[in-house]
């Protein structure tokens, strides 16, 4: 004997709230590189400079110290990182008061807002959280410094190059990989993971500049090229992603 036609709907409605459930329970984010995605130029030499300039400007004498070790890393002899804390010992010395590492981080956080971020960058934000997405920054910068930007941007999660405090003070010692290339993918699939998100029930839109976040790219299910490099561009057209450019 046939199911009566009040049971068909009634199993068909129980299977739509199912399909509803599992579509509400999934996370969806959108994850933005910060610098020439977000940004007009990168931040982390500018915000060097910016703190010379604020707090102590007779450091500019000692930038020719760096050249040995920027020759060193043009010549692919020394790693980013080693690059990274030399230009951090230089511009700010060993030991930043973490009261004053704070102040200098807010006061770079309101330069770029003021003049340093892209417009249609902001508005994208804005529109992806309206959207019911979860905005995460992943950025090779240090998070002490990009979290103060995110707070001003109202985004509450960061995954970014890690910062050392000793004794109440920041020190060059970069306290963690450096958030870039795959090692980028295996911080964000990290945060995945302490924030409960299961990978598989996630949907990552991806957005950024620059080839070296293809280990990114590929684990997004959305990869947005956006103000791409040319070797970017050029994997874009291949793989058929859509490219945003905001560049004048």
């Amino acid at each position: 004997m046939p199911p009566a036609k009040g049971t068909d709907m009634a199993q068909a409605q129980r299977q739509t709230n199912r399909a509803a459930a599992a579509h509400a329970e999934k996370a969806i984010l959108s994850v933005f590189d910060l610098d020439r995605t977000l940004t007009i130029l990168p931040t982390y030499t500018p915000f060097l400079l910016f703190a010379i300039r604020a707090r102590a400007p007779w450091r500019v004498l000692l930038l020719p110290l760096l050249l040995p070790v920027a020759l060193l890393y043009a010549l692919k002899l020394l790693p980013r990182r080693t690059m990274k804390q030399a230009m951090h010992r230089i511009a700010l010395g060993a030991a930043l008061p973490e009261r004053e590492a704070a102040r200098l981080a807010d006061r770079f956080a309101r330069h770029l807002i003021a003049r340093g971020l892209y417009a249609e960058g902001i508005a994208l934000l804005e529109a992806e959280r309206r959207a019911g997405r979860r905005v995460v920054l992943a950025t090779a910068a240090p998070h002490f410094y990009t979290a103060a930007l995110a707070r001003r941007l109202g985004i509450a999660d960061v995954v970014a190059t890690g910062s050392t405090w000793q004794d109440g003070c920041l020190t060059p010692v970069i306290g963690s990989t450096n958030c870039y290339g795959g090692d980028k993918r295996c911080m964000v699939e990290a945060f995945l993971e302490q924030t409960g998100i299961a990978r598989e029930r996630a949907h990552i839109r991806f957005y950024s500049d620059h080839a070296s976040d293809l280990p990114m790219f590929t684990l997004a299910d959305e990869a947005i090229a956006v103000n791409p490099s040319a070797k970017l561009r050029a994997i874009a057209a291949a793989r058929g992603w859509p490219v945003l450019d905001w560049r004048r």
